[in-house]
Order: C-alpha cells, then structure tokens, then sequence
C-alpha cells in the first residue's frame, strides 16, 4: 500500500512539474548516463536554473510559452 501510494505521489508531482514547464531532473540524470557517458552530469540547481533561464531569459527576456 505504501509503496503505491509513494509510485502516485511521485507521478503527481512530475505531472505538475510539467504542467508548469520543469522538465524532469531524472530524465536529464538517465539521458546523460546512457547517451553521454563521460560528460559530467549537473547538480539538481544547476539543472533547473538553467531549465527558467531557457524558459524566461530565451528570446530577449520575453516570456515565453504557449498562452
């Protein structure tokens, strides 16, 4: 029963993270390990400063998303 209810926590919270435009630091951590092995992998900060710089500061400061 924990466990499920820990396996839907988690997936709450990615959907929302996503929802919001924060990609996934897992799936960062996975792509880096499988796709580029020697490169060193950033810190969960440096990761999701670097996902609001791309999200706010792209496109001379204009904000951008879909709505």
């Amino acid at each position: 029963m924990l466990k499920r209810l820990a396996a839907i926590l988690k997936h709450r919270k990615q959907f929302f993270n996503l929802l919001v435009g924060v990609p996934c630091y897992e799936t960062y951590v996975t792509h880096m390990q499988t796709r580029h092995p020697g490169e060193p992998v950033k810190t969960r900060k440096e990761f999701f400063c670097e996902a609001q710089e791309e999200r706010y500061n792209a496109k001379g400061g204009k904000v951008s998303r879909c709505c």
